[in-house]
């Protein structure tokens, strides 16, 4: 079993950058599939995944959005550039302890508490 913990969020005007960390705990880390997903009022939407068969974006992020993971140190990073208005939202880690590049919620057992990004005009 996995713990996850995000941070990183905050204020950024549009156009800029944030990047956001999701720290695990557990063992075996390398073992789990990770990803992003982000919730505003009326949705949540799916963003990324990380495992052993690379990296998966939604297109909704491609080319703005890079996901990245360090095993060494049980976390897992996105870093998040041109931002707008419309990436305002609370963001998610979420993981699976097998290699899965599904874009449903439901497929991730494992969740954070997740963590603020506001962006503003």
């Amino acid at each position: 079993q996995v713990q996850l913990k995000e941070s990183g969020g905050g204020l950024v005007q549009a156009g800029g950058s944030l990047t956001l960390s999701c720290e695990a705990s557990g063992r075996n880390f390398d073992r789990y599939s990770v990803a992003w997903f982000r919730q505003a009022p009326s949705y949540r939407a799916y963003l990324a995944t990380i495992n052993g068969l690379g990296t998966f974006y939604a297109d909704s992020v491609k080319g703005r959005f890079t996901m990245s993971r360090d095993n060494s140190k049980n976390m897992i990073y996105l870093q998040m550039n041109k931002l707008k208005p419309e990436d305002t939202a609370v963001y998610y880690c979420a993981a699976v302890e097998k290699s899965y590049s599904g874009s449903e919620a439901s497929g991730y057992p494992y969740w954070g508490q997740g963590t603020q990004v506001t962006v503003s005009l």
